[in-house]
């Protein structure tokens, strides 16, 4: 069996956004000659034009709905809207991030990079709250529940290397009504070693009907 045209163009929008975060990566950790930053300015603004000229994309359109089928598999790898900040195969401002159901639990994995530093060494802790903020987003998945980020709360208990291997860890503790309360850790992940917790976080989801989540993205 051969994969259709769709196959193809959301392989090669993949590709593109895996290159694209590979060149911000480069940018961020390296140094070259203001001549050599110049052409690649060039470069980059002529592939700019290029993309730029194709019909613009509407994902009111492409995706009303969501993605509320049945749960994953436990072991499961889980993706979500392939454009999606954080965790989108072909986002170009991804984290590289794998997302798998561990029981009840959503369990992201990651290296952030020279493009995700704040302080030096250590990631921004920008970059942390919205890696949070998308692992909780496929506790959804588990529970098969449409809702938004109500509230998101990070606690910082150590800075968050980057270069290294991150584990976020998190579930859904309790419901009441429409909300939905979260909790995770995220970790620095050692060979041989237990687990360092970085930095924790809570969350409150607020559940909404799958209806009204595809009425709001076509309004």
């Amino acid at each position: 069996m051969t994969d259709s045209p769709l196959d193809d163009l959301v392989d090669a929008r993949i590709r593109l956004g895996r290159a694209y975060r590979r060149l911000g990566h480069a940018i961020a950790g390296h140094h070259a000659s203001v001549d050599t930053l110049d052409a690649l300015t060039t470069d980059i603004d002529r592939l700019e034009r290029t993309m730029a000229s194709g019909d613009v994309r509407n994902r009111r359109i492409e995706r009303p709905d969501g993605d509320w089928g049945p749960g994953p598999d436990d072991g499961e790898e889980m993706f979500s809207f392939d454009d999606r900040p954080i965790s989108g195969r072909a986002a170009p401002y991804g984290l590289d991030l794998s997302v798998v159901r561990d029981g009840a639990e959503a369990v992201g994995r990651v290296t952030l990079g020279a493009a995700h530093e704040g302080a030096p060494g250590r990631s921004h802790g920008g970059i942390v709250s919205a890696l949070f903020d998308d692992v909780f987003g496929f506790v959804l998945t588990i529970e098969g529940q449409a809702a938004f980020t109500g509230t998101l709360t990070i606690r910082y208990e150590q800075g968050v290397p980057i270069g290294v291997p991150l584990e976020c860890r998190v579930r859904l503790d309790r419901r009441e009504g429409r909300k939905l309360f979260m909790s995770g850790e995220l970790c620095v992940v050692a060979s041989g070693q237990d687990a360092d917790v970085v930095t924790r976080a809570t969350a409150i989801f607020i559940a909404i009907p799958e209806g009204t989540f595809g009425a709001g993205a076509r309004a």
